[in-house]
């Protein structure tokens, strides 16, 4: 006998270019998933988003969404700067909760996220790139040990340099939390610790690059020592003149390597050195899509009780290491945690 379940009714909190690009034709289309709500400072864009996508009432406040007591879960892409307001009352209002990167600005406002009740078990952080089929395979080359001690990971994005209009995005104001290392670096820095599984941060040495008359920084570059002599090199941009963006990622390890993307990894074999690259399975969406796709979807089998998830702890850490960044940034220094 076939079991219907009713559909699990969700809100989005903004409706900017990452819902309309990622979450919300994900969401739609989800089976099991009703979208129930969308919210965002900017009526006519949530009443278009709401028409191009079904859903089915647009708020006019949050409060609206938190008092509704069908809603179920709600996806918070709103500017990073409100990302703990937002978070903080949708657990004590019992939603589950996916929170866009970062979950907030420093490590003090992360830690006041974590100590709501709820916290544990009914928030995760949208750090798409762990969902990346090929980062988590290369991720059990490093776990299982394979690849011996790594050693040395190297990493970036960069995204290519595109005219900006007169009207800048809440991306490039200071008070929205800062720029291209907030907004991409966040996500290769949790990438590469992930990776690693959050070993301990020794010291940070950053640059930042902020183009005269801007607020924030266009490019960054960091180098972070790890306990047991390890270093994470990471750089980002908005930058660059390129054809395209670029997206990579690198690491050493004492019997091995690996690399992505695309997905390469190697190690010492008694036959000599070995191409071991696992085949991954043929997608239809690029790795971006596929990432997404599998972190609502994960979102959704929590917010059904058919998945548990811890409290993200790792996020404090995270964020301790941007600001250690901005800082050594700032004072032209290494700081050491």
């Amino acid at each position: 006998m076939t079991v219907h379940r009713t559909p699990v009714r969700l809100a989005v909190l903004g409706a900017g270019a990452i819902a309309q690009v990622v979450h919300l034709p994900i969401l739609s289309r989800m089976r099991g998933v009703q979208l129930a709500a969308v919210f965002d400072t900017e009526r006519g864009t949530a009443r278009n988003v709401a028409d191009r996508f079904g859903i089915e009432s647009v708020a006019r406040t949050p409060d609206e969404i938190w008092a509704d007591e069908t809603i179920k879960g709600v996806v918070v892409c709103t500017p990073s700067n409100l990302h703990e307001e937002h978070v903080r009352e949708a657990l004590q209002a019992g939603k589950h909760v996916l929170c866009e990167k970062p979950l907030a600005l420093d490590p003090e406002g992360i830690a006041r996220v974590l100590a709501e009740e709820g916290a544990d078990g009914r928030l995760l952080v949208a750090m798409n790139q762990r969902f990346r089929p090929d980062a988590a395979s290369l991720r059990s080359f490093v776990a299982s040990g394979e690849l011996g001690d790594v050693y040395y990971l190297k990493a970036g994005w960069l995204n290519r340099r595109t005219q900006r209009g007169p009207r800048r995005s809440w991306r490039e104001r200071k008070d929205a939390g800062g720029g291209a290392f907030m907004d991409l670096g966040v996500q290769m820095l949790d990438l590469a610790m992930w990776l690693l599984d959050y070993p301990q941060p020794v010291s940070v040495n950053a640059f930042m690059h902020r183009e005269r008359g801007a607020e924030v920084e266009d490019s960054g570059a960091l180098m972070l020592r790890l306990a047991g002599n390890r270093l994470v090199n990471l750089e980002v941009a908005w930058n660059l003149r390129a054809e395209r963006d670029r997206q990579f990622l690198h690491l050493l390890g004492s019997s091995g390597s690996g690399s992505l993307a695309p997905l390469t990894v190697y190690k010492d074999m008694e036959s000599g050195l070995a191409n071991v690259t696992p085949q991954l399975a043929p997608g239809r969406e690029n790795l971006y899509t596929a990432s997404y796709r599998q972190e609502l979807q994960h979102f959704v089998e929590v917010v059904k009780g058919d998945r548990r998830v811890a409290a993200p702890t790792e996020q404090v850490q995270l964020m301790r290491l941007v600001d250690a960044a901005y800082r050594s940034a700032e004072d032209g220094r290494e700081v050491v945690l």
